[in-house]
């Protein structure tokens, strides 16, 4: 080994050591941010269930019931609409710690009664 080599292996160590960290960070904050929206995925969905399942109690009514859902989740709720019993919601939430300023996962679910379904498809097919 020259002089002009020596200590070589340790750069390349380090520069090695380096690339693993970053790309572990990486690796954690995309699967930080799939984590975050499923879970709004999932509080948007059941807030919507529970909207269209509290439907006769009126719009109002129905979406206050789906929002404590949609917080007890984590979520803030961001839109609440209830037509023909067919509840249509957007719900949100936000990358934890550091990663918030990457912004926050939004999600829309729908939910209703199977025949309001049918009705639309009918509507269409005409």
């Amino acid at each position: 080994m020259t002089g002009s080599e020596r200590g070589s292996a340790t750069v390349w160590m380090l520069s090695a050591i380096l690339i693993t960290v970053a790309v572990t960070i990486a690796a954690l904050a995309v699967g930080a941010a799939v984590l975050v929206r499923h879970r709004a995925a999932t509080a948007a969905d059941e807030m919507a269930l529970a909207v269209a399942g509290a439907a006769l109690q009126g719009p109002s009514a129905a979406c206050d019931t789906g929002a404590a859902i949609a917080r007890a989740n984590g979520a803030a709720v961001e839109s609440c609409v209830l037509a023909d019993a067919i509840a249509t919601v957007r719900v949100r939430i936000a990358m934890p710690g550091r990663l918030r300023s990457f912004g926050s996962a939004t999600v829309v679910a729908r939910a209703g009664p199977a025949s309001a379904g049918l009705r639309s498809l009918n509507a269409a097919n005409r």
